[in-house]
Order: C-alpha cells, then sequence, then structure tokens
C-alpha cells in the first residue's frame, strides 16, 4: 500500500483562496474611501500652504521697481531677475544681517526650547499630582499662555524697564531693552515664560494616559522616583513630549511679534528671519522679502525633517514600511489519497 499526493486542493483551502481575492477587494475600497473623504482637506491645504508657498518662491524670481537692464536702459514695474535676488542676500551689508539674523534666530530656537522642555515638563509633573489646591495651581500655571504675546511683550517691558521690577530685585541698574546680549536674555525669558505651560499641558495630557498600575508595580520592586521617572515616565511621555518640542522649534524659528514688540525693530542683538523679510517688505522690496521668506522656510523644513529622523518619530514612514513588505502565503496543499495495488 502506498501513499500518494493528489494536487487538487480541498474544499477549506479553495474557500480559504478565494476570500482572498473579496479580502483585497475590501482593502482597496477602504483605501479609495479614505482617499475620498481626505480630498476636501487636502484641497484646502493645497490652497492654504501650497499654493502661498509656490506663489512666494515666484515672487522671490522678480523684482519691481525701477532698474536698469543690460544695455544700460532704466525699466520699470516688474522684471524677472532669476536668482540675483537669493545671491545678494549671502553678499555685502545684507550678508552681514542675514547671518545675524539667522544666528539670532538659531540662538532663541535652541535656548528657549531647552528651557521651555525642562520647566514644562516639571510643571506637568506637579499638575499631575493629587494635593489641595490641584485646580488653582494648573490655572495660575495655564495664565501666561493665555495671554497674547503683544501683551506679553509689553508686560515684561514694563517689568524690564530702568527703573521697573527686575532692576529693583536685582538692585543693579541693567539696560534690558537697549541692544546688546541682555536683550537677547530678556526675550528669552519673556519667551519662556510665556510658552512653558503649552509643553506642560500636552505632557500632562500625556501624563494622565499612563495607568497607575505601573507605579504601583514600580513601587513593588523597590523602585524609587528617579527611576520612575526615567524608566516609566520619561519613555511613555515621549510621544506627547516629541509634539511638543516640535510644535515649539516650528513656533520659535518665526518668532517676530515679541521681540518687536519688547526691545524694538531694527536691533540687531534680536533681529530674526522673520523681521528682516518684514523690513524689506516693508521698503515694497517684495521679491527680496520673498527670497528671505523662501530661505526660512527651506530652513524649517530642514530642522523638522532632521528632528523627526533623528529622535525616530516617522511614524508615518514606518507605517508604510510595513505596508510594503510582502506578506507571506502558505502554499495550497493537495488531498492526501490511499492508492492500494
Amino acid at each position: 500500500m502506498t501513499t500518494t499526493y493528489d494536487g487538487a486542493p480541498s474544499a477549506a483551502d479553495t474557500a480559504a483562496a478565494g476570500g482572498a481575492r473579496p479580502r483585497r477587494r475590501d482593502v482597496q475600497g477602504t483605501k479609495r474611501l479614505a482617499a475620498l473623504l481626505l480630498s476636501p482637506t487636502l484641497l484646502v491645504l493645497a490652497l492654504v500652504i501650497g499654493y502661498p508657498v509656490l506663489a512666494g518662491f515666484r515672487e522671490s524670481l522678480y523684482a519691481r521697481g525701477e532698474g536698469l537692464d543690460a544695455n544700460g536702459f532704466v525699466v520699470q514695474g516688474e522684471r524677472f531677475v532669476g536668482l540675483d535676488n537669493y545671491t545678494a542676500i549671502f553678499h555685502g551689508d545684507r550678508g552681514d544681517a542675514f547671518w545675524n539674523a539667522f544666528g539670532n534666530t538659531t540662538f532663541f530656537t535652541v535656548t528657549t526650547v531647552v528651557l521651555e522642555t525642562v520647566i514644562g515638563v516639571a510643571m506637568a509633573l506637579i499638575m499631575q499630582q493629587a494635593f489641595r489646591g490641584r485646580a488653582f495651581v494648573r490655572a495660575s500655571i495655564l495664565v501666561p499662555w493665555a495671554i497674547p504675546t503683544a501683551i506679553s511683550g509689553l508686560l515684561w517691558r514694563w517689568i524690564f524697564q530702568a527703573d521697573g521690577a527686575a532692576n529693583a530685585v536685582l538692585r543693579h541698574q541693567v539696560l534690558w531693552t537697549a541692544d546688546g546680549f541682555q536683550a537677547k536674555v530678556a526675550v528669552v525669558i519673556a519667551e519662556v515664560w510665556k510658552t512653558s505651560p503649552f509643553i506642560g499641558l500636552l505632557v500632562l495630557a500625556g501624563l494622565q494616559m499612563i495607568p497607575r498600575d505601573v507605579y504601583e508595580a514600580a513601587r513593588v520592586d523597590g523602585a524609587g522616583p528617579v527611576q520612575q521617572f526615567w524608566r516609566i515616565t520619561l519613555p511613555l511621555v515621549k510621544p506627547a513630549l516629541l509634539v511638543a518640542v516640535l510644535f515649539r522649534m516650528l513656533d520659535v524659528l518665526r518668532m517676530f511679534d515679541l521681540p518687536a514688540v519688547l526691545i524694538g525693530v531694527n536691533q540687531k542683538s534680536v533681529e530674526t528671519l522673520t523681521m528682516i523679510a518684514w523690513f524689506e517688505a516693508s521698503n515694497l522690496r517684495y521679491g527680496s522679502a520673498a527670497a528671505y521668506a523662501t530661505i526660512l522656510f527651506l530652513y524649517i523644513a530642514l530642522i523638522a525633517y532632521l528632528f523627526v529622523k533623528l529622535l525616530g518619530a516617522d511614524i508615518i514612514g514606518e507605517a508604510r514600511q510595513q505596508a510594503r513588505r510582502p506578506r507571506r502565503h502558505r502554499p495550497v496543499r493537495g488531498k492526501r489519497k490511499k492508492v492500494t495495488a
């Protein structure tokens, strides 16, 4: 008696193989439905974000007003200048102004975001604790973030006056609102005071998602408060913290209103890239202003890309990689038949 294999699949295998096609159709139908539902949002984003970016880039390639052509004749109106607006940024006095503003923008971004992250996490840990008067503490912590930036700048300008509260506390005469390094310190203090609650609020939302059983198990295992923070709290709150830090970085990179109100415009110590773009536009040099704005846009996009890639927060990229992985299918086995000689 010998055993052979027949290539004909069984009824169960046939049903499983036939069920794969409807499943693929369901997945394709779900993707089409998702694309259809997202199309209005994508259209609005294209009109609100995509069109202004393209229009700004086009404006940076032109110059308005009077000028001379290659033959020395006066040309009025809008004329195409190519990359001249970009090359002019890095030469002469404009080049010095650009690198000064670039350094100020980077300095404000690094210092304020680092300080806001540390203070914001501390605020979140305080607001997370259960104690009497917690609601009052939470409300008082969030008040600076609710104040408009212009009002906050006027408030701190009054504090940093020559006869203001800051010098009264220090018992030393410091010209905070004058052009110099002390002006940078004043802007950093005002910015950190205003926006640290934003990071604290997002981190608090992440803390409330952590189950209390995790901390109880850690206490049973003998973990102290410091070990619980580094081994439990910080890893589990990392997604919310990364989002908060990314939002703050993108916001500080385009800082304009706080230093303009607190110190003033055209001050080299606090001049940012946004201020230079505004100054060029106010003098009707729209092509140059658009060039500054385009460079700032590319700088912000680069910082955001590096931030997401280096800290491993690329959730969309991981999902795409998982979707591209080929699925393994089990081979269809035939039915065994016994054949007797």
